[in-house]
């Protein structure tokens, strides 16, 4: 279970990223978080590994209040939990199958990484997580050989085979045409239901977020103004999100393939960079 209690932060230059943050999320649930571009939306999602600091109230997951986490305890809690990007954060060249391997990486000792020698156990581990994302025919193929919706799915198996209880997806569709958004978002959603792993996904596309979410959480200039079940986001719920502005939907990028992937860029780049800790 994820809870912000009074959750904040405001970033040293005086920006309030979020304000007054009080949600439950349970084991299970499949989130969508929407709004604006710099609302807030990967603030949220990323205080939750504590790639962001909360600067008031606390993030607690699963009993555990992460800003007390420190160096080993920090890694274990990380572990369990999922990080998908945008950009997909793969080697390309490297193949698919030494792509998703990685993930293990943090509990091997120091020669196996070094000459990069993984167990029978590890690899089988790796084909399985592929075959969930359905693209077990490409595990010996390089990734710079893949198609964007394919490097997407490269990161989801990866993500996978961490074996986590969480995954957080900051705008994993953001670079991706519609129909293949789409086959995403539905591998998403299969891994949710047969697995029961949580899922937040910070999206841009509303359309999507009301097809595959179960859960909708809207956020505007770093409060939440809606948090409800998809079928309670009706079109004045979503004005109240968008300020007035025009809703954004995944089929826009048939005619303006460009703007939602500048939107997602100018969102990221809302958020100021740290280096992680721990």
């Amino acid at each position: 279970m994820i809870e912000f209690i009074h959750a904040g932060k405001t970033y040293p230059n005086g920006v309030q990223g979020l304000k007054d943050v009080n949600l439950t999320i349970q084991q299970g649930e499949f989130v969508a978080i929407i709004g604006l571009s710099g609302a807030g939306k990967s603030t949220l999602i990323r205080t939750i590994n504590r790639m962001i600091d909360v600067t008031a109230g606390q993030v607690i997951v699963d009993g555990v209040d992460v800003m007390t986490l420190r160096g080993k305890s920090m890694r274990r809690f990380r572990r369990h939990i999922g990080m998908i990007f945008q950009s997909f954060n793969l080697v390309t060249r490297s193949t698919v199958i030494k792509n998703v391997l990685t993930s293990m990486v943090p509990d091997m000792g120091f020669l196996r990484v070094l000459f990069g020698i993984f167990t029978k156990k590890q690899e089988l581990s790796a084909l399985a997580a592929l075959e969930k994302v359905g693209i077990l025919d490409k595990a010996y193929t390089r990734c710079d050989q893949l198609s964007g919706g394919q490097q997407q799915r490269v990161a989801l198996a990866r993500t996978l085979n961490q074996n986590p209880s969480i995954i957080l997806a900051d705008e994993p569709v953001a670079a991706l045409d519609p129909v293949t958004a789409n086959q995403v978002m539905s591998d998403f959603k299969r891994i949710n239901q047969d697995m029961n792993i949580t899922i937040l996904i910070n999206i841009h596309h509303v359309d999507l977020a009301l097809d595959y979410a179960q859960r909708v959480i809207g956020i505007r200039a770093g409060e939440i103004v809606f948090d409800g079940p998809v079928e309670q986001a009706t079109q004045e719920v979503l004005d109240t999100i968008y300020n007035g502005a025009p809703v954004p939907k995944a089929n826009d990028e048939q005619t303006a393939p460009m703007a939602v992937k500048d939107a997602a860029k100018a969102e990221e780049a809302a958020v100021p960079r740290r280096e992680a800790r721990g």
